[in-house]
């Protein structure tokens, strides 16, 4: 984009330029523990939330004006390249995610339509929305599901604690868990690229469920596809790797060239970023159950983490997955405070 950025902290720290402070995003930013949510998706479904484009920016906007974070992201969900392959995709309240198509055959597999692109472009409309209102002020990030969490979907039908039929697929069937990787890596690829025409500033791809896989399970059928996606995207923006995960994975994510690793918070985030290359960021990690805690104790544990990471360019401060539904909006926006307060 050609837009200079007023606030480009996040976009230094991801290319492991030095920041004065750690710049500050969180995942799940625009989500339910807002009230201002709750307003909007109580008038619609949460799917016409992602298809409108003007909701969706609405969406977005609200960690942007109530929390003055330092990166937006897109409002959007990891499901929807699945539901343009041709995925019945719905949310059921209490439940979540709900494929009622899931696939189990080698025809399911053969049905999936890589050449969907067209359907997905509500997302580009709000991607141009976003940028028309931010203006300039902070960077957006935009995102994708990665292959190995959307084929999970898929096969499983919707969320999983065990992942079972996905491990049997991969196991037993192993050709075909590749060929619907393919599929959705290439796919994927489309949408990212497009996601940069429409003008974001920066991607993250998130895999969310890599951390049910053992090592090699993850080298064969996750990292294989994420790192064809890295290889195959045109890279004009800086790419945040996340997975569940990243505190085992992170010296294999590294392989797939990522400009940032978003660590998970079982790991030592200087440890990880201490053996990563020179010139690879990382991202995280504060535990967000962290969030529920006293604001004494929010400040200490961020305060713990800076000091940490002091002298280490190229870190971006966000939890270590993103926040859940019942976190006091109040202590979110404390939390935010106390990293735009601190300096080096």
């Amino acid at each position: 984009m050609s837009t200079i950025l007023q606030n480009d902290l996040f976009i230094r720290a991801a290319l492991s330029q030095q920041t004065e402070r750690p710049p500050v995003w969180m995942m799940r930013q625009a989500g339910r523990f807002m009230p201002e949510y709750w307003e909007i998706k109580n008038k619609y479904s949460f799917l016409e939330m992602c298809k409108t484009p003007e909701i969706a920016a609405d969406v977005t906007m609200l960690p942007v004006d109530l929390l003055g974070i330092d990166a937006a992201i897109l409002f959007s969900d990891i499901l929807v390249t699945a539901e343009a392959m041709g995925g019945d995709l719905s949310f059921e309240q209490g439940v979540g995610p709900r494929f009622s198509n899931p696939v189990q055959t080698k025809a399911d597999a053969d049905r999936l339509n890589v050449d969907c692109i067209d359907k997905l472009q509500y997302v580009a409309d709000a991607i141009r929305v976003i940028q028309q209102r931010l203006n300039g002020s902070i960077p957006l990030i935009g995102f994708a599901g990665a292959p190995f969490t959307i084929l999970s979907y898929l096969i499983e039908g919707g969320s999983s604690k065990d992942f079972k039929k996905t491990k049997l697929l991969l196991n037993n069937e192993p050709a075909l868990a590749h060929q619907i990787l393919q599929k959705i890596a290439d796919v994927t690829v489309a949408y990212l690229n497009m996601q940069i025409d429409a003008g974001v500033n920066a991607l993250q791809l998130f895999d969310s469920w890599a951390l049910a896989l053992s090592w090699n399970d993850y080298r064969d059928f996750s990292h294989h596809y994420n790192k064809y996606i890295l290889a195959n995207i045109k890279r004009s923006v800086p790419v945040i790797s996340f997975c569940k995960g990243s505190s085992v994975f992170a010296p294999m994510m590294v392989e797939a060239n990522p400009d940032v690793i978003s660590v998970d918070w079982n790991a030592d985030l200087k440890n990880i970023k201490q053996a990563l290359p020179e010139g690879i960021a990382v991202q995280g990690n504060l535990d967000p159950f962290v969030l529920y805690a006293d604001k004494k104790v929010i400040r200490e544990k961020i305060h713990q983490l800076f000091e940490r990471m002091r002298g280490e360019n190229g870190f971006i401060f966000n939890l270590g997955h993103g926040i859940m539904p019942d976190i006091p909006f109040d202590n979110v926006k404390y939390a935010i405070e106390v990293v735009k307060e601190f300096r080096y």
